[in-house]
């Protein structure tokens, strides 16, 4: 297409029924093409920890974004970005749906031209004893930004110093080298989340949610992998290593889930992103891609 419309973004906090709505609008708009703003379910065999919808409807209404690396492979922002415009340029309507905040506001605030991630870099700056005082040596704004626990942005700061020869502070400051994307945005929220949180992970272990950690880890992938360290996998990884109980496990990890919800939240907020429904929602959609 020589044209391409706005691109219809649903956001949200964790839980809050995103999936389900953008299926309910993929059923009543054929056309629309879907696309995953989840950082996780970027990965292959990472489904019930990342509440991907299952197998079969998935296959009906596939998402751009989704099933697209193993877990020991690298999919970052600027390969969403791009993956949104290859979407954009083949069809008319395009809904992007899902509540990564750094992919979210990639989409309306476009990042600078950063170099894409080397294996053999990331692995050698994995293994520094301290990568956040590395940090501080040659990028001490991003040092002074990033806690020394978020290891994964720790590490994609030096590794790009080290592929650019530039710090990250400086590449930023330049500002983007593509104009923003036209969305428009929609978060979805709801009442009573945190039990909603409760009911889908006790639904998630029913359906099989430590049986694909065990097939995970059986495969070779370990810690070591990000999408292994996040928080659909951490603590129940912890349990398998015989740190603490199941019991205790998925306690941490509902607790840590309704904080990430939170933080979804309060960055919405901070985005100018006012929460609606599922009805305003479809209300939305109606007026923008018609009845």
């Amino acid at each position: 297409m020589s044209d391409p419309g706005p691109v219809l973004v649903i956001g949200g906090p964790t839980a809050a029924g995103k999936t389900a709505v953008a299926l309910q609008i993929a059923r009543q708009w054929p056309d629309v093409a879907l696309v995953s703003a989840d950082a996780m379910q970027v990965y292959r065999g990472m489904d019930i920890g990342t509440a991907k919808p299952d197998l079969a409807t998935r296959q009906a209404f596939p998402h751009a974004c989704m099933d697209v690396r193993d877990p020991d492979q690298d999919f970052n922002v600027a390969d969403f970005l791009a993956a949104v415009q290859e979407v954009r340029r083949a069809h008319r309507h395009v809904l992007v749906v899902g509540g990564t905040p750094f992919w979210l506001a990639a989409l309306v605030r476009p990042m600078a031209d950063l170099p894409a991630s080397d294996p053999a870099v990331r692995a050698r700056l994995e293994a520094l004893p301290d990568p956040h005082a590395a940090l501080s040596q040659v990028d001490p704004v991003a040092a002074a930004r990033l806690h020394p626990n978020d290891r994964v942005r720790v590490i994609r700061a030096l590794e790009i110093h080290a592929l650019s020869g530039r710090s990250q502070t400086d590449l930023w400051a330049e500002g983007p080298v593509e104009p923003p994307i036209p969305c428009q945005m929609l978060w979805l929220d709801r009442d009573g989340l945190r039990a909603r949180i409760g009911l889908r992970l006790e639904g998630m272990m029913q359906a099989g949610y430590l049986e694909e950690l065990k097939g995970l880890l059986a495969a070779g992938y370990s810690a070591a992998n990000k999408p292994m360290r996040s928080l659909g996998y951490r603590h129940l990884s912890e349990h398998l290593s015989g740190q603490f109980s199941l019991d205790e496990a998925l306690r941490r990890t509902e607790r840590d889930t309704w904080r990430l919800a939170r933080k979804q939240r309060t960055w919405a907020r901070g985005m100018g992103w006012e929460a609606t429904d599922s009805a305003g929602v479809m209300a939305s959609v109606r007026r923008i891609f018609g009845e």
